[in-house]
């Protein structure tokens, strides 16, 4: 039922529906098969619109087949490791298709790395070959010696790029014995990222996400969410089903986003919480100036993922947009846990919602030990995506079958799940647990307060206790510290109360929207300002 819904499943010329058998038997479910099948399909479909233009599914499946071969004439094959830094444009998918075509495995390389983080990520991996725009050729020459390939262009004298090897040969190539991987990172907030493969979804995944969120055949897309990570990534290999054509624009800016919502007429939209705070936060005149009543009319599906909607996002951006606005709660390592749907983000907007179809989740204590429904513990989850343990060896915690998301929550008597945080994030500040979160959300309801961030650091008295950032909406007094300290005071206990609280101008955030909290438990508070101007440019 949900695929027919969604218009997958409905009556079809007998001899197509043979075709994408044969194609999807021999080149499996992942990247490849699918495109390679849509292009059977949809030959003439819009798959891509960029800053570019717009490409056909047959036109990205022959520029595939061409940069393959060329690839494979680089020495590029079964099992080797291909890179790929680059923003939404048509060269990710390029680049994803043809080294899927290969048999080889696509590491995705966040495009904030700083160098260290790119030398420790490429040291560990050694990837054959990186596939990068040109802005990243400084940074990764630093880096590694890997021969490299510019997917955008920047300048004149780019160096060998990907779209001169679209001219070449384009017959199809021979399908691979080897089924290429996804290889993807870890958000590295807490340390470390770590490279996390993960399985060739089939149709489950789909499954799975449509039975909680609408999904269609034939929809404009619009992927404003980072490719490179999960969530971006999910929504091209949905167009795997429904010939979903995507609209990728190469930087996310709020104004633009919302002209890009307008003059496209998406039918849905996929970003990042970080994202919406930001379209909220443009001034009244410049959110005048395009038919938001139109754009709220058309999208029937906003899809954010990524990080925790802080405070009272969800009811504000509803409220604006309308109540298509659906949050999924995961991780790198287990896929999508739980959904949020418009009405569950009305009735409990803290809530990270219901488990999908074919998804298990328990609430588990210190030893194992399923919790009742009210009690926190950490979060184990059970579904056909679970990743296939890191690179460099280990994985996360699995308890009859289930794996730990890394998270702590509970179950509410609504029957929702509510996520309090990580579970390393957690201080205990004289006896007490304290989980940052509930405190950020706390703060960010302050009519003063923009954005939020809480971290813990070393008190000689209890141990740990809480230190709090704030950026402020535009004219609000910067001392704030004991009006803040008050507001918090009233809503939640006093221990959870912060130490201080320390105004600056924005958060350090990776490209996903996470805050990074190891930076800013090692910022100099009384440089906090010159602190936040330097996590702006990032």
């Amino acid at each position: 039922m949900i695929l027919a819904g969604s218009g997958i499943v409905r009556p079809v010329n007998p001899l197509g529906l043979a075709r994408t058998g044969l194609t999807l038997a021999r080149w499996g479910t992942g990247p490849a098969g699918g495109f390679i099948g849509l292009a059977h399909r949809y030959p003439r479909r819009t798959a891509v619109i960029d800053e570019l233009g717009s490409l056909t599914y047959a036109e990205l499946d022959r520029r595939s087949n061409a940069i393959a071969r060329a690839l494979a004439a680089r020495g590029v094959g079964e099992g080797d490791g291909v890179a790929i830094m680059c923003r939404n444009h048509r060269g990710f998918v390029d680049a994803t298709l043809a080294v899927a075509k290969l048999g080889a495995d696509a590491l995705y390389l966040n495009t904030a790395f700083a160098g260290p983080q790119l030398v420790g990520v490429l040291e560990r991996d050694q990837p054959a070959l990186i596939i990068h725009d040109e802005e990243f050729t400084g940074l990764l020459s630093g880096a590694t010696s890997a021969p490299r390939l510019v997917a955008w262009v920047d300048s004149a004298d780019p160096g060998e790029t990907l779209e001169s090897l679209v001219s070449g040969d384009a017959r199809p190539v021979v399908p691979p014995k080897r089924h290429g991987r996804i290889v993807i990172l870890t958000s590295g907030t807490t340390g470390a990222p770590k490279s996390a493969p993960r399985p060739e979804a089939g149709f489950d995944a789909a499954v799975a996400l449509m039975s909680r969120m609408p999904m269609k055949d034939g929809w404009r897309c619009f992927v404003a969410a980072p490719l490179f990570h999960t969530w971006g990534l999910a929504h091209l290999l949905f167009a795997e089903l429904l010939g979903t054509t995507m609209i990728l624009r190469r930087r996310f800016d709020p104004e633009d986003a919302v002209a890009t919502l307008a003059e496209t007429r998406a039918d849905s939209f996929v970003v990042i919480p970080v994202m919406m705070q930001r379209i909220l936060s443009l001034p009244e005149e410049t959110l005048a100036a395009y038919d938001l009543a139109g754009i709220a009319s058309r999208l029937k599906a906003v899809a954010s993922s990524g990080s925790a909607l802080p405070g009272d996002l969800a009811l504000e951006w509803m409220d604006r947009f309308g109540d298509s606005l659906y949050n999924v709660y995961g991780s790198t390592e287990v896929s999508y846990a739980s959904i949020a749907d418009p009405v569950d983000l009305r009735e409990a907007p803290t809530s990270a919602g219901k488990v999908p179809w074919g998804t298990r989740m328990r609430i588990l204590d210190g030893d194992g030990v399923p919790l009742p429904v009210g009690e926190a513990g950490r979060i184990f989850v059970g579904n056909g995506l679970l990743f296939e343990g890191y690179t460099s060896g280990g994985g996360k915690e699995v308890v009859d079958g289930l794996m730990a998301t890394g998270d702590v929550g509970r179950f509410g008597p609504d029957g929702r799940l509510y996520v309090e945080g990580r579970d390393d994030d957690m201080i205990v500040s004289g006896g007490e647990n304290v989980f940052p979160q509930e405190v950020e959300d706390c703060l960010i309801r302050h009519p003063l307060v923009a954005d939020a961030a809480c971290v813990g650091v070393d008190d000689a008295d209890f141990g740990k206790r809480l230190r709090g950032f704030v950026v402020l909406v535009p004219g609000a007094e910067a001392d704030v510290d004991a009006a803040l300290k008050d507001w918090v005071k009233e809503n939640l206990a006093r221990f959870k109360v912060p130490r201080e609280i320390v105004v600056t101008d924005a958060l350090p955030r990776n490209a996903t929207g996470k805050v990074l909290r190891r930076e800013l438990a090692t910022w100099d508070i009384e440089a906090a300002g010159s602190n936040g101007e330097r996590a702006a440019e990032q």
